[in-house]
């Protein structure tokens, strides 16, 4: 079985979409051991987008990698890039995704423009340096949409002014720059309810650990929470014109699908998390109610106390962490046309055939045919079967069941070596 794996590992490295072949550079060359902030807007329609600078905040040490600054995987709609002015060289990227890229795939993208609260975290700069957003294109290219000169000396650098709440840790494996540092956060908890999050948290936390592949890494996580709490319990659902006062403000029926639970409210998402060191946010909602959400190194979110929350946390965790896409196509949800079918899409579990020798077309049997039929002599066979990415023609994925399709499967061998490949991004 190892022997099976080291072999997965290597075919999938050998055709996984990377970014950059240059060299990574050394971090205490031209960053402090501090975080910086970088809040704007991103506003349009179905078919236009513009940035605008907010603000700039310098929070608490950095938690994310350090040997690897340079980001690998070729995933996310956006991309933030960072070049130090002197040398004009690349010395941070980062890859990310935000619900900006999805709403304009939905109906209200054609009838109004609207604007979306974002922001990027990068180490902070030693010297002046300056910050390049890009955007994905229908082709899947990425195009410069902004740029912005950061003097790490600009007196207008707010310095970490968030709330304050009680952190700790739930599973402690070591220094944070060494390790994956996951914050919950809870949203709809009142003070007197900051036990049912607490317990919530520690029983996600224990169902990752039980997980493949996350069973064999225990030791490459931190596992956080912060206690803010909320004046009101639970969360909006529109439908049912239900309305609450929560810290995070999230709510069902994002972009009109009532499981998919989401905030737009990410400044209060990050002034919160900021209370801790942090690579991953996930926010746990204080309802009974079947929903979730997860956002490419942004945020996940889900509901504390269904009886599918586990299966929802740790799919969701997949979207989180790395830029896997959703396997299912015959739920309802309220994209429009959310892949150009000439082209591959860029998610690494999801091929539309056109340049599929860069997917997993190496790992699968000579006598397995492509596309692959959905019959149950193919139960458990890799291939390319059609569904995924919520259509159901002209998009294919690596099995029949998989954690992102059906909650209550384990994670196919694509989507599995993909968590492990981030895995080690994070750690090694």
């Amino acid at each position: 079985m190892k022997n099976l794996f080291s072999v997965l590992l290597i075919s999938i490295l050998l055709f996984m979409p990377v970014s950059s072949s240059k060299a990574q550079v050394q971090y205490n060359d031209y960053f402090t051991n501090k975080t910086l902030r970088f809040d704007y807007n991103r506003c349009g329609t179905a078919s236009s987008e513009e940035v605008f600078f907010n603000q700039m905040v310098k929070e608490d040490k950095w938690s994310g990698p350090r040997k690897n600054l340079i980001d690998p995987f070729a995933w996310g709609e956006y991309r933030v890039e960072v070049y130090d002015i002197k040398s004009n060289e690349l010395i941070y990227s980062r890859g990310y995704a935000g619900l900006y890229s999805e709403w304009q795939s939905t109906s209200e993208a054609n009838e109004t423009s609207r604007c979306f609260y974002e922001t990027v975290l990068i180490p902070f700069p030693k010297k002046k340096v300056r910050l390049e957003l890009y955007s994905r294109d229908r082709s899947t290219k990425l195009n410069k949409v902004f740029e912005y000169l950061i003097n790490p000396n600009d007196h207008f650098i707010k310095k970490q002014s968030g709330p304050k709440y009680n952190s700790y840790m739930v599973h402690d494996s070591g220094d944070p720059a060494q390790k994956i540092d996951v914050v919950f956060l809870p949203d709809g908890f009142t003070k007197d309810e900051m036990g049912l999050f607490r317990d919530a948290a520690k029983e996600f936390s224990n169902a990752l650990f039980e997980t493949d592949p996350f069973d064999a890494h225990e030791d490459d996580f931190n596992i956080w929470v912060v206690e803010a709490p909320s004046k009101e319990s639970g969360t909006d659902i529109p439908g049912q014109d239900i309305w609450k006062e929560t810290i995070l403000n999230t709510n069902f029926y994002t972009f009109n699908s009532e499981r998919y639970l989401m905030t737009t409210d990410i400044k209060s998402v990050r002034d919160i998390a900021a209370n801790t060191p942090y690579d991953l946010i996930i926010i746990l909602v204080n309802t009974e109610k079947y929903g979730g959400g997860g956002v490419y190194n942004y945020y996940g979110t889900f509901s504390a106390f269904n009886e599918k929350s586990i299966g929802v946390w740790l799919h969701e965790f997949g979207h989180n962490l790395t830029w896997l896409a959703d396997e299912y196509y015959t739920s309802d949800v309220s994209y429009n046309d959310y892949v150009d079918m000439k082209y591959e899409p860029i998610q690494p579990n999801v091929t539309t055939l056109v340049d599929f020798s860069k997917k997993w077309k190496k790992l699968i049997k000579s006598n397995t045919p492509i596309p692959t039929p959905r019959t149950s002599k193919f139960n458990g066979v890799l291939g390319a079967f059609e569904g995924g990415l919520y259509t159901g023609k002209g998009i294919y994925s690596p099995m029949q069941k998989c954690k992102m399709n059906w909650l209550d499967d384990p994670f196919c061998p694509v989507c599995r070596q993909t968590i492990l490949d981030m895995i080690a991004y994070y750690t090694k």
